[in-house]
């Protein structure tokens, strides 16, 4: 709940920027939705797509509980059925990130 407050308020003060500095909002709220949620529908499109290419099963209860609370901003209700495994290249990037000074 926190963060819908924040992203509220953040939104109201960028309006009031935009109102102060006399210009328009960058696009209708429904465009700027309608935006917004394909961006989240990608996201989550290109990890059914790595999961796929990797020999993985998509089933309803793994995309429920892995892709659902993602693109709805819910907590998620269970573990999914079959965790996909790390990408190397991500794991080995991120193990890096820790040694740098």
């Amino acid at each position: 709940m926190k963060l819908y407050i924040v992203s509220l308020l953040a939104g109201i003060l960028a309006g009031a920027v935009y109102a102060l500095i006399g210009v328009r909002s960058p696009a209708p709220p429904i465009v700027a939705l309608a935006g917004l949620l394909g961006m989240l529908l990608g996201e989550q499109g290109l990890t059914v797509a790595k999961r796929a290419i990797q020999g993985h099963s998509i089933t309803g209860a793994w995309f429920a509980s892995e892709c659902i609370p993602k693109i709805t901003g819910t907590p998620p209700t269970g573990a999914p059925t079959e965790p996909m495994p790390a990408v190397p290249a991500l794991a080995s990037a991120s193990a890096h990130d820790g040694n740098k000074k």
